[in-house]
């Protein structure tokens, strides 16, 4: 019988290529450096030193993937922007407890690594975590064959921020009368893609086509997600935020809840903010109910803030001077029992 020697790469995982990746990001990672990162991207562990400013200081962690919006980076082949998303939806997790955001961490994962689109995936992670202020330490990039048909991959991240033990955000300071001012969001961010996909899929629209404000339809079902990390943490240390809710799937109905105490709910006027026309679009050519829509979508709010009412004019002020869009959108109320814990009146 004859014998023949095998390699790695005729198993299908190319060392060379993963390596070759490595040095391409590194400069994308130089980028985000912060004093705090005592190692470089390619050892075995990634090291970072607590900012020597906190007091009482407590890790804050958050993980998240994309979701099936990476479905349609595949099919337009958008692979620059997808690592923005990556980073916004653990950083803006992290952020609803008050916490500074210090380092991040992604896994990559594919059949065959194609270098380039890694990179620019990559590249894009960078970006996110400078818009976030943090460090891009370290990741993995693993190359899998057989696990992913060929073009596709899957994105995890890993953030980890810092706050002070008495300045962390629970939501226990919340009360009736307060107010519940939303941020405005970039679009859908990075939930409700499946039922995303599925209108697309009936409605069959050129995607090329110009669809809002000289974008395409593509580029606004695209838009990456809204980082809000540097405007919030100078409205908290500027103003007494009682809490946050970042508005992921389940949008408005399901995640102000996660940040009330029991025996609140949240009262919301659907008409005191703009509903960007994807949303529009979404329940027109889908056939979505108003409360599907509320339950899946952002609907146009990425993030709630909850300040008191004498403290919400100059929050919004404040907010507007970083160059966030921001509105009052409702207040806080006793819950009577059985009843839903967020309402929001129609718009119409």
């Amino acid at each position: 019988m004859e014998s023949s020697s095998l390699t790695y790469r005729e198993a299908g995982v190319d060392i060379d290529a993963g390596d070759a990746l490595v040095e391409r990001i590194k400069p994308f990672a130089r980028r985000t450096l912060r004093p705090e990162v005592l190692g470089g991207i390619g050892g075995f562990g990634a090291l970072f030193r607590v900012p020597a400013r906190y007091r009482e200081p407590v890790l804050v962690s958050g993980t998240d993937g994309v979701g099936t919006k990476l479905k349609l980076a595949f099919q337009l082949g958008r692979h620059d922007d997808i690592g923005i998303d990556l980073v916004a939806m653990s950083v803006n997790d992290i952020l609803v407890h008050g916490a500074e955001p210090l380092f991040f961490l992604d896994y990559f994962a594919c059949g065959k690594l194609d270098v380039e689109v890694a990179a620019r995936v990559v590249a894009g992670i960078a970006r996110g975590c400078e818009l976030s202020g943090c460090a891009l330490i370290g990741g993995e990039t693993a190359e899998m064959p057989g696990m992913y048909p060929p073009g596709e991959y899957d994105l995890a991240g890993f953030a980890v921020g810092v706050v002070e033990r008495e300045g962390i955000l629970d939501g226990s300071r919340v009360a009736p009368g307060d107010c519940v001012l939303g941020l405005a969001s970039s679009g859908a961010h990075s939930n409700g893609y499946s039922l995303i996909r599925r209108i697309l899929e009936r409605a069959r629209p050129r995607l090329d086509e110009i669809f809002d404000g000289g974008a395409s339809l593509a580029d606004v079902v695209m838009a990456p997600t809204r980082i809000y990390a540097k405007p919030i943490l100078e409205l908290i240390a500027a103003a007494p935020v009682k809490a946050l809710a970042h508005i992921t799937g389940g949008g408005l109905v399901e995640n102000l809840p996660r940040v009330l105490p029991a025996g609140l709910r949240a009262v919301l006027d659907g008409a005191s903010w703009p509903r960007p026309p994807l949303f529009d679009w979404l329940s027109r050519e889908g056939g979505v109910a108003e409360a599907e829509m509320h339950r899946v979508f952002n609907c146009g709010i990425g993030m709630a803030v909850v300040v008191a009412e004498q403290d919400s004019a100059r929050a919004l002020e404040l907010l507007a001077a970083a160059g966030e869009r921001a509105w009052r959108i409702g207040a806080i109320e006793p819950c009577p029992e059985g009843a839903a814990r967020t309402v929001i009146a129609p718009a119409n």
